[in-house]
């Protein structure tokens, strides 16, 4: 594992980062740092935007509700956005919440809502699902923002994958067989997206047109019917472990 610093509070800024720059935080940020957090004058800082990596900085105290981040040296360069992407049916928000905060720690880059024949939930509200892939990066040390995509019916959003991508579908219906061999054959390092269906399952015309892919592999998640959000996960976890980063 890359050596982290995860005993600093790490905060994500919508500002331009370089050594010497002076970073405002919004209300909201220097709320939490001074009176949630509690963070002094002088106290360490690592901030990231998903372009200039991570900088280490400190805290100069205003007021009660007021501060400056006072950037100092870089600790670590940018990195890339992971090229896996999930690709799933749009769930009530606490469980949307867990699987956009989950894909990011389990290494998405991209997010792709996917309206399905049997999808329920069709709203949705992007600049919060965002807020909750920023807390992940926060939290689990990712500088590099996963880009969050309007939703798209089923057929646009295959039809719209590069030609270098392999879709990987989760199904339900598929041979309970396990999905490490049947990633095995796919190689290390292709682009990849992970399909999740919805609660209920693809109809027959959609694992029709997902098996006429001609870059896809369809995959069970084992015996067990899986809730959406954990099948996520699931999906996620056998695809890094199979040819992903943790391969």
């Amino acid at each position: 594992m890359p050596d982290y610093d995860f005993r600093t509070q790490r905060l994500y800024v919508d500002q331009t980062l370089n050594s010497g720059a002076v970073v405002e935080p919004d209300r909201a940020q220097s709320n939490y740092l001074l009176n949630v957090l509690r963070l002094r004058d002088g106290a360490p800082l690592l901030l990231f935007n998903g372009l200039d990596g991570e900088w280490v900085a400190q805290v100069a105290v205003k007021g009660r509700k007021a501060c400056h981040l006072m950037v100092d040296r870089q600790t670590r360069l940018q990195t890339p956005p992971p090229t896996l992407s999930l690709m799933f049916a749009p769930l009530k928000q606490a469980r949307l919440e867990y699987m956009v905060q989950k894909a990011v720690e389990m290494g998405a880059g991209t997010l792709q809502p996917v309206l399905t024949q049997r999808t329920q939930m069709r709203k949705l509200n992007i600049e919060k699902m965002k807020a909750h892939a920023v807390e992940a990066c926060e939290q689990c040390g990712v500088i590099s923002l996963p880009s969050l995509l309007e939703p798209k019916t089923l057929e646009h959003a295959v039809a719209a994958l590069s030609a270098e991508t392999h879709l990987i579908f989760c199904d339900e219906d598929a041979p309970a067989t396990n999905p490490a061999e049947a990633l095995s054959t796919l190689p290390a390092g292709a682009v990849r997206a992970v399909l999740i269906g919805p609660e209920g399952g693809f109809t027959q015309q959609e694992r029709a047109m997902l098996m006429d892919h001609p870059r896809s592999t369809r995959i069970a998640l084992g015996p067990r019917i899986l809730r959406a959000d954990t099948a996520a996960v699931a999906a996620l976890a056998a695809v890094q472990m199979a040819i992903g980063d943790w391969s």
